[in-house]
């Protein structure tokens, strides 16, 4: 019993790093997401799962906020995140997971009011890839 209880609330606290790391914020998710699976082993599909939508939900704060700027004063900044995320669109939010430049991608898609569902999509399907192959990494190394 202790043990599922320690693992609903580390799952939890999974959850909130995962979505934190994913704004503006400082921070990552890595080491808690490892850290959970060293853990609790059998519960790296729930880890995956939590860390995966807490991390995608908070890099589509940051595309909500950007939505908010206004379009015309940013558009003659020419930052690389505009220019990438205008020539490839949402599918460029697969990089959303990059350390600084997702952040970045996540608010260039937002700004230039790129649709919401298929920024959200191809920002969970990177971000899940990443905990993926952590885990797959950290399996190989535990194993």
């Amino acid at each position: 019993m202790h043990d599922f209880l320690g693992a609903d609330a580390g799952l939890g606290g999974l959850f909130l790093v995962s979505f934190l790391a994913a704004t503006l914020l400082p921070g990552g998710s890595e080491a808690a997401f490892i850290a959970f699976i060293a853990t609790w082993p059998a519960q790296q599909d729930a880890a995956l799962f939590a860390a995966t939508v807490g991390n995608t939900l908070g890099g589509m704060s940051s595309y909500a906020l950007a939505r908010l700027l206004p379009a015309k004063p940013l558009q003659k900044l020419g930052l690389k995140s505009l220019v990438l995320t205008q020539r490839w669109g949402s599918a460029v939010l697969v990089l959303a997971w990059l350390p600084l430049v997702g952040d970045l991608l996540c608010v260039a898609a937002g700004w230039l009011r790129l649709r919401w569902l298929p920024c959200l999509l191809w920002m969970a399907l990177g971000k899940g890839l990443r905990y993926v192959l952590i885990a797959s990494g950290w399996q190989w190394l535990a194993g």
